[in-house]
């Protein structure tokens, strides 16, 4: 039965790499066919810079984007840029929005009212991935909404030798496991097996990760405010009310009563207390004064 059972396991585990080493195959094919597709591509003239849209034959690019900018209004400008990378077929990975205070004053209209004054100046710090063909479009679209380029640098990575490598690799995989397979059934030939089919995942994995990023174009964004801006808020005029409840004449006499009478009392249990120290003494002081007031007599009857 233990045998029967060693043989399914192993019989499994050849299946399982020989199924793997053919699907991390077809991902480097697929990878292939999509660097072939995009090569044969027409080339898109763009005005933003000849990074974004370059089309060589028989070349791929992974292409990637940092913008720095200012611009009018922050929180505008990130709903645009959202909005448009999604219309492209894109989407967002990260975007924190957040407004730096760098003052900030109370002042007092009435003496129920205050006016909070903030000055502030917000800024966001963004990552969108946007298709590879449409990067030149999206970047256009973002040089619409600025008051001023700080900077911009674009990044086109020559991966072509990458991908040819990636399908040798493919290749090797399928053959390796193709030789494990003639070996005699044994605890080395289970080992050599798990470990193609773990370096056949690795591969596959490499190969979606080389494929997506040939397919959408990463862009960080950095975009700010020129100038410091200003926030009224309407408030309560806590300084009204403390004066208001400050100090109270009554209550405060009234309290300074009460707390004397139960001091009266923790003073009159505090010599309850000490009674035994309080008798001793006085016997003490009693004997002494008897002892004194019996030393001049005997002075006298000499």
């Amino acid at each position: 039965m233990k045998t029967t059972y060693i043989r399914l396991s192993i019989a499994t585990a050849l299946l399982l790499g020989i199924y793997s080493c053919k699907k991390g195959e077809a991902t480097a094919s697929d990878l292939e066919a999509y660097a072939t597709t995009d090569s044969a591509a027409t080339i898109v003239s763009d005005s933003i810079s000849s990074a974004a849209t370059m089309k060589v034959k028989d070349k791929q690019f992974i292409k990637t984007a940092d913008v720095n900018m200012e611009v009018k209004d922050v929180y505008d400008a990130t709903i645009s840029i959202e909005k448009s990378v999604q219309e492209l077929g894109g989407f967002v990975t990260h975007s924190d929005l957040k407004s730096n205070v760098i003052s900030e004053d109370t002042y007092n209209t009435s003496n129920e009212e205050a006016m909070l004054v903030k000055k502030y100046q917000s800024e966001n710090r963004m990552q969108v991935r946007v298709p590879t063909a449409k990067l030149g479009e999206f970047l256009s679209l973002m040089n619409d909404k600025k008051l001023f380029l700080n900077s911009r640098s674009i990044n086109a990575e020559d991966v072509t030798s990458s991908i040819k490598y990636a399908e040798l690799e493919g290749k090797r995989i399928k053959k390796t496991g193709e030789n494990i397979s003639q070996l005699k059934t044994n605890k080395d030939k289970v080992k050599l097996d798990d470990e193609n089919i773990s370096e056949s995942n690795q591969q596959q994995l490499a190969n979606m990760d080389m494929t997506d990023n040939l397919k959408y174009s990463t862009v960080d964004i950095y975009i700010k405010e020129p100038k410091i801006r200003v926030a009224e808020i309407a408030i309560t005029n806590t300084k009204s009310i403390d004066d208001k409840y400050k100090f109270s004449f009554i209550y405060s006499a009234k309290s300074a009563f009460v707390e004397g009478y139960y001091l009266i009392q923790r003073i009159i249990v505090g010599l309850i207390t000490i009674w035994p120290i309080l008798l001793i003494g006085a016997a003490v002081l009693f004997l002494y004064k008897k002892r004194k007031s019996a030393k001049p007599q005997q002075n006298i009857s000499k």
